[in-house]
């Protein structure tokens, strides 16, 4: 019983000062809506897509060198984690080349 009133007193304790963090909303806020333009908000999300797709190609390469790494000297694993490599650098090429592209029509489209 001490185990849990002690349990329940911590979580209490703990919690107590989220309930501070609440505020009211404005009813000046539209919603949360913006007012951007379509091309705008494509550019935005291409960008974070371009991103997160250049951070896979980064881990990819870093896949690689562990592979490389833990190979003991063996060669067939080391063509293998070479491969693996080469297909992470195309990857980050590719992608950078893409937000290039995608930077270009956004501008000049805005």
């Amino acid at each position: 019983m001490k185990k849990i009133l002690k349990n329940i007193s911590i979580l209490a304790i703990t919690l107590a000062p989220h309930a501070a963090l609440a505020q009211l909303v404005s009813p000046a806020t539209p919603g949360g809506l913006s007012t951007e333009s379509l091309e705008n908000t494509i550019g935005t999300i291409l960008n974070a897509v371009l991103g997160l797709v250049g951070v896979i190609a980064l881990g990819v390469i870093l896949y690689g060198g562990f592979r490389w790494m833990t190979a003991a000297g063996n060669e067939e694993a080391v063509g293998e984690a070479k491969k693996i490599i080469t297909a992470g650098v195309i990857g980050l090429i590719i992608v950078i080349v893409a937000w290039a592209v995608v930077s270009f029509v956004i501008t000049t489209v805005v």
